[in-house]
């Protein structure tokens, strides 16, 4: 399968970051208009009753500004996930909801953990790691590019800010490491010419049989049926070869 019929576009790479984005946004707006919160929703760790934040924590979000914050970068990974490991970008997006909350629930502090940036790190993670493991130019590309943008998120794995869940952001990280090791995607494998082959053969090359042993390239010339065959049907070819160098004429 070449790179053009693996890499194509679908339907998912846009109605993924759609219902992901409508999702959280619709909750927020319900939040609004009901002049109520859901953190109690959230995880909380260690708890029977937190741990129903491990599937709804990711749509619940205590600001706009908050919010907003995650949804460009969730909208850019999910589509670069299901366009670029289709075959697998719903488990990954699934189970990692489930798993990075579960690591949140068992190391979180005694608070209520909310947002979609666990799943967001899961997403940069999984997307960094799988690229560099498949060595495929297209997905290291699109690795190098995850650093580019979101290189300095991974500051936040460590208690560097107050207010931050970074033991969520901690346990998508993990997760979407353990995921780029363990889940195998269909990537295109690359194109090998003729030359790279176990079974190839010089002699055989025809591009090749335009050279000589010296390396000199010897011309092959077309002739009519007329001019190259004789009367007994014997084709004749004459190659001319100069073995005397000439000496150098300055024109003035």
């Amino acid at each position: 399968m070449s790179d053009s019929e693996h890499f194509k576009f679908s339907n998912s790479v846009l109605f993924a970051p759609l219902i992901g984005v409508l999702t959280v946004w619709s909750v927020y707006w319900i939040e609004l208009l009901n002049g109520t919160n859901f953190n109690e929703f959230g995880i909380y760790p260690r708890s029977l009753a937190g741990l129903k934040g491990i599937v709804l924590s990711p749509f619940i979000h205590g600001s706009l500004e908050h919010l907003y914050n995650n949804t460009i970068p969730l909208v850019i990974l999910l589509a670069a996930l299901f366009y670029f490991y289709k075959s697998i970008a719903l488990r990954v997006v699934l189970l990692g909801i489930v798993l990075s909350g579960v690591i949140t629930w068992g190391i979180g502090r005694p608070s209520f953990h909310i947002g979609a940036s666990g799943l967001i790190y899961v997403l940069a993670s999984f997307i960094f790691f799988k690229g560099i493991i498949t060595k495929h130019f297209r997905l290291v590309a699109l690795s190098l590019i995850v650093v580019f943008i979101y290189g300095s998120l991974l500051w936040y794995i460590f208690p560097v800010k107050e207010g931050i869940s970074w033991e969520g952001h901690l346990g998508g990280f993990l997760t979407g490491l353990i995921f780029a090791l363990v889940f195998d995607a269909k990537v295109p494998k690359p194109k090998k010419y003729d030359w790279e082959r176990e079974d190839y053969n010089e002699a055989d090359d025809p591009f090749l049989k335009h050279f000589d042993a010296d390396g000199n390239f010897v011309e092959t010339p077309h002739f009519s049926n007329q001019e190259s065959e004789s009367e007994d049907g014997l084709q004749i070819r004459y190659i001319y070869k100069s073995s005397e160098k000439t000496d150098d004429i300055e024109k003035t």
